[in-house]
């Protein structure tokens, strides 16, 4: 993928946020963006203005898989959960240069992928892959990073990492499942999770199972809408009522890693019995 110089000087202002239309991107969380797709940067004394480095490693990315892949990466859905920020307009902001380009950012089952004019996908090396095996490492990953939260004494960013982690997660399986699910997701967390039960079978009231699994299956609806409320009671937007310890975020983190495996292998499980 390459594009025009006025094109890289649009996406790197959604790339730091400046253009106000994506979320804010400190020069470390630039540094990390953009070391994950291959660079080997190192954010310290001497560092550039946020917008330069971003432009700058943008065109050193110019032509490569990489640069698209950091595209997706910054227009996926769940880099804007949790943000005031609504993904639509930011997309519109960068297509307009993209399409003199030849290229367009969509989103589809609820994953960002560029296209050319023709509408043909244009291929690139995903960090995360799309099968069982690379989902799993993903939710490793992400839970790794709620893990280092809770090592730092960030109990309430390891729990809404774990949040954003289980709605991203519950989204991109509700979009395979249905073709006609919500565009725009809510913020309703507990009723993402009814429509991904009925989805997956799952749901406790199926006269076909045990009652012992009806139990656990019910278990799964309550470690929702608990994880829900915690997050909202500790939000800034609300009147804060709660202040998680360590051991809560450490609950919490380890509730959401079981949940979004057990999710994925619901959804892999039943893909494979349909074939």
């Amino acid at each position: 993928m390459k594009i025009s110089q006025r094109s890289i000087k649009a996406l790197g202002k959604i790339v730091t946020g400046d253009e106000g239309l994506s979320p804010y991107r400190s020069g470390p969380q630039l540094v990390d963006l953009f070391n994950e797709y291959g660079a080997n940067d190192v954010y310290g004394k001497g560092f550039p203005s946020r917008w330069m480095y971003a432009e700058e490693s943008l065109r050193a990315m110019n032509g490569t898989d990489s640069l698209a892949a950091v595209v997706c990466h910054v227009f996926d859905p769940r880099e804007f959960m949790d943000t005031d920020k609504d993904l639509e307009p930011a997309i519109d902001f960068v297509n307009k240069r993209l399409a003199y380009d030849g290229f367009n950012v969509v989103i589809e089952r609820g994953k960002a992928k560029i296209r050319d004019t023709e509408g043909s996908a244009v291929q690139f090396s995903s960090p995360y892959g799309d099968g069982a095996t690379d989902a799993h490492e993903f939710i490793d990953e992400q839970i790794e990073k709620s893990e280092q939260k809770i090592l730092d004494g960030d109990f309430d960013g390891a729990i809404t990492n774990a949040r954003s982690l289980l709605e991203g997660i519950m989204r991109d399986i509700e979009i395979a499942l249905d073709a006609d699910a919500p565009k725009k997701y809510d913020g309703n967390m507990v009723k993402l999770y009814q429509r991904v039960q009925r989805g997956l079978n799952l749901e406790p009231s199926r006269p076909d199972i045990d009652n012992p699994l009806k139990q656990v299956l019910s278990g799964l609806s309550s470690i929702i809408g608990g994880v829900a409320a915690i997050r909202n009671r500790m939000s800034d937007a609300h009147v804060r009522s709660y202040k998680p310890s360590k051991h809560h975020a450490v609950l919490v983190v380890n509730a959401v890693k079981t949940l979004a495996n057990f999710l994925y292998d619901t959804q892999e499980y039943q893909s494979l019995k349909a074939k």
